[in-house]
């Protein structure tokens, strides 16, 4: 069996990917409230998915409101492509359609993949905010965006 993994399409999230989006996102299976700001973001056109052989198999979500800055506020790839550099090539997706010159991610202190995955991407240490989950700081991340 041929194990190459092809890189996947990347382009605008629609309403009708949104329940494919969900149905591999453990977090909205127990945050409902998940699937009311997927299709807030879709809606907004801040979300971008990456689809495999035509299946969403990853998701991002680029707003605006982190002091009028691009702010990668999701990043969630479906298990069974996780580790393929999908998550890679969704955060590059989110620099190129970013509209602002600073772009900003952030994770939990605790989240080591996806701290690794954040370096790995470019962006560097910006700061932290403490007090969002109990005993687990928030770490922010930047990256300037060339044009």
């Amino acid at each position: 069996m041929n194990s190459v993994q092809y890189p996947p399409l990347i382009r605008p999230a629609t309403l009708e990917d949104v329940s494919a989006m969900l149905a591999f996102d453990s977090y909205a299976s127990t945050h409902p409230e998940r699937g009311h700001l997927l299709e807030a973001s879709v809606g907004k056109q801040q979300c971008l998915v990456a689809l495999r052989a035509g299946t969403v198999i990853g998701y991002v979500v680029l707003t605006y409101h982190f002091f009028d800055n691009g702010f990668v506020s999701l990043v969630v790839v479906a298990p069974d492509h996780q580790r393929q550099g999908v998550a890679t090539q969704l955060l590059a997706a989110a620099e190129a359609a970013c509209r602002t010159a600073k772009l900003f991610v952030s994770t939990n202190q605790s989240n080591l993949a996806s701290r690794k995955l954040i370096l790995k991407a470019g962006f560097v240490p910006s700061g932290v905010i403490e007090n969002l989950d109990d005993h687990d700081p928030e770490l922010v991340y930047f990256k300037h965006v060339h044009r």
